[in-house]
């Protein structure tokens, strides 16, 4: 499904942005000049992009919180990977902090972010006696769950994720530590004790990691650990394929390509690698236009541009409106696929 949007002569464009899901009209300057002195670049943007259904709730739950319960309403950890997010929800009154500790007993709402938080951060919030809303996303809550269903059973949990990630640190502290061994790369399934065939295994991942890379490492765990069990369902979540697909599906068409996301951003770094690995010439991750080096695309015929589950269309808006400043500009959108999943707020939010 290919939607191709262009200025006809006279510069009127009709533009649907896809996140808001408004339709609004664009002047482009028509005097013969203009199209004259700018090189032609066609932006090709990839779809889906931007918002998933874990991140729209997870800020829909700090706003809601503010609006219910007013100013100020604390955040563990940055509720998504984003500094437009989080700079536009500390404007509303949000205080966003590390740890539990740096937040008084005061009696105001503190809520866990959308990566999902270690068991001992809601018993500490329970022994506070806190008011705590969980923004866990409902896919990362399933990878939970799974790795307690497994370790119940008496199983030995393969964690396949990066050291360090919230998520990550999430999952792991949700058992007791010697039941989970960590995995990053094929090296580290190759370092994994010979012993462990002896026991009872079973693999779950991070939801934002390449969903290349990741059926890699299953599949070397397989080799070595054929009775490892793995979820009923992928644990990558639907948003991180999906916009690898939509990637992949426009890599070889691109000259070069931008991902619009955070440095922090585990599955907007995963587009920049996509990008590069299906055929895009070079690709870069930027969080804002203002950070482009328009030099970077000098000789560009075709930009693809794509932006990471955290990252609002308001930025795609703002690097098309940059780019035109500098380019002669027309839009095309391929999209591979509809995005639908809208998930429930919490019911202290809506009672």
């Amino acid at each position: 499904m290919i939607k191709t949007i262009v200025f006809p002569e006279g510069g009127r464009q009709r533009y649907i942005c896809a996140h808001f899901g408004e339709a609004y009209e664009r002047i482009r300057p028509n005097a013969s000049g203009d199209r004259m002195t700018k090189q032609p670049l066609a932006i090709l943007l990839a779809a889906p992009r931007g918002f998933c259904a874990g991140v729209d709730r997870a800020i829909q739950i700090v706003e809601t919180a503010l609006e219910k319960y007013g100013a100020p309403v604390y955040v563990r950890h940055e509720i998504v990977h984003n500094k437009f997010v989080v700079d536009s929800l500390k404007a509303k009154g949000a205080i966003f902090v590390e740890e539990l500790s740096e937040i008084p007993n005061d009696g105001r709402p503190v809520v866990f972010s959308a990566h999902g938080v270690p068991k001992s951060v809601p018993e500490e919030a329970g022994r506070r006696d806190m008011f705590y809303i969980d923004a866990t996303c409902p896919l990362v809550s399933k990878v939970h769950r799974e790795a307690e269903r497994h370790f119940e059973k008496g199983y030995r949990i393969v964690l396949i994720g990066h050291a360090g990630h919230p998520e990550v640190i999430g999952t792991m502290g949700q058992l007791p530590e010697e039941a989970v061994l960590l995995v990053e790369t094929l090296e580290d399934v190759g370092e994994l004790p010979a012993a462990l065939a002896t026991e009872k295994l079973a693999y779950c991942t991070q939801t934002t990691l390449s969903v290349d890379d990741t059926a890699q490492i299953v599949e070397a765990l397989k080799q070595r650990f054929p009775a490892i069990e793995g979820p009923h369902r992928e644990d990558i979540c639907y948003a991180t394929t999906n916009r690898q697909a939509a990637v992949k599906a426009i890599a070889q068409r691109s000259d070069a390509m931008i991902v619009i996301g955070a440095p922090n951003s585990s599955n907007s770094n995963r587009l920049v690698e996509v990008a590069t690995l299906h055929g895009c010439p070079k690709a870069m991750l930027v969080q804002r236009a203002a950070e482009i080096d328009w030099h970077w695309l000098d000789g560009v015929k075709t930009l693809g541009v794509t932006a990471g589950a955290s990252a609002p269309e308001r930025l795609i808006e703002e690097l098309v409106t940059a780019a035109r400043v500098h380019f002669d500009v027309t839009i095309e959108e391929q999209a591979i696929t509809e995005e639908n999943l809208v998930f429930k707020l919490p019911k202290s939010l809506v009672a």
